[in-house]
């Protein structure tokens, strides 16, 4: 097989839009393939998320890897050396920000997944064969590193087509809008729109600025609920923004080492439902206590108990990565709240145990309703419907 992705001569060389479009373009094809994996996946699962069928679950994952070979071969590898280049071209453009050792590092990233996958087109086997699947399931994580990652590269690609931005506020009016969003703010008349952060690192954020029942889009550069932010920029309708501000970069992941295509297989779960209808249809003390002890279970089985409170310290650690003002104090308030769930989780857990102590039945006159009543007899006659009262209309005296 000839080389699909080798170097490009330069005059053969894509324009940098088309280049990042086809990053895009493969990222939304494993995107598709990923969702047809999953509800194939679904189908060798039982209730819980235990796979029973182990040899249909291997071959929708061979499905999937060749599936991600083909798009990569047809739609991105002719284009993946070229794209790195212009990336690491606009790269050293940049100027210095804290991101930008974390972005060389993914760009090196792309570049040796895109080296492994360039030999193994170079080397095709025989299609269908035990070996070509082997070969397929070892380019998976190299094929999933671009689709998690080849969005930094397209991006960088774009950086060198936007307009760079320039204050065209001077030091006066700056300090005037600046003096005027901040009294606004403590007005309680800022609005807060939008967000992101500029090359540089710094965040920017839209806002409506509103004055005597009018309204203005003010961009402001740095934390808005810190002492600092300044108004960088005023606008009268929304889409000037786009010409005027700095570009937008993306934004950032709160674990490094996780990956939207490469999940690891989800841990066997009981719902939170079908343990209240376990409780329901329980008769006795040990059933309705083994329902609470499976939500408070800990460890690889945890219960949704457990699940909530890691949910909400997660979610703490986000508000905190976020690095605002907002965040640190979200941050604060949700990591009292996990300390209150494992405190309840603790307290459920040991009522459970109480329960299953008890050694008991429900009592006999809880009797059960029929759903489906029996019909009348052939030529039963059904009792008359008792006569409907009405109570007299009040005289008007």
């Amino acid at each position: 097989m000839t080389s699909v992705n080798g170097p490009t001569s330069p005059s053969h060389r894509p324009a940098v839009a088309d280049l990042a479009h086809r990053a895009r373009d493969f990222r939304l094809r494993m995107s598709v393939i990923g969702c047809e994996t999953e509800t194939a996946l679904d189908t060798t699962r039982d209730r819980y998320g235990r796979t029973v069928h182990a040899d249909t679950a291997a071959a929708a994952l061979a499905r999937r890897d060749q599936a991600a070979v083909e798009a990569y071969a047809t739609h991105l590898a002719p284009y993946a050396g070229a794209l790195l280049d212009s990336a690491r071209h606009a790269l050293d453009e940049l100027p210095p920000a804290r991101h930008l050792a974390g972005w060389r590092t993914v760009l090196d990233g792309l570049a040796a997944s895109t080296s492994e996958i360039r030999r193994a087109l170079d080397q095709p086997l025989a299609p269908g064969s035990a070996a070509e699947r082997a070969q397929h399931a070892a380019l998976w994580p190299h094929l999933a590193t671009w689709a998690d990652h080849g969005y930094i590269a397209s991006n960088l690609a774009d950086q060198h087509q936007r307009p760079h931005h320039k204050t065209p506020l001077s030091g006066e009016e700056q300090h005037a809008w600046t003096e005027r969003a901040q009294a606004a703010q403590r007005r309680g008349e800022l609005e807060l729109t939008e967000s992101w952060h500029a090359a540089d690192g710094q965040p920017i954020t839209l806002a409506y600025l509103v004055e005597d029942d009018d309204s203005t889009v003010v961009a402001l550069r740095g934390d808005p609920d810190a002492p600092g932010w300044q108004v960088i920029g005023h606008h009268v309708h929304d889409y000037e923004v786009g010409q005027a501000l700095p570009a937008a970069v993306p934004p950032g992941v709160l674990r490094a080492d996780v990956s939207r295509f490469n999940r690891p297989a989800p841990a066997p779960e009981v719902s939170l439902q079908e343990l209240v209808r376990d409780v329901i249809e329980a008769q006795s003390a040990g059933d309705a206590s083994n329902a609470l002890l499976t939500a408070t279970q800990r460890g690889y089985n945890a219960g949704p108990m457990i699940r909530l409170q890691e949910l909400v310290e997660t979610t703490c650690q986000f508000a905190s990565a976020l690095e605002t003002v907002q965040g640190r104090q979200i941050a604060v308030r949700l990591a009292a709240l996990g300390r209150q769930i494992d405190f309840l989780t603790r307290e459920v857990h040991e009522a459970a145990e109480d329960l299953g102590a008890t050694v008991a039945v429900l009592p006999p006159h809880r009797t059960p309703v029929l759903r489906a009543r029996p019909r009348p007899a052939p030529g039963t006659t059904l009792p008359a419907a008792s006569p409907q009262r009405t109570t007299p209309a009040a005289r008007r005296p």
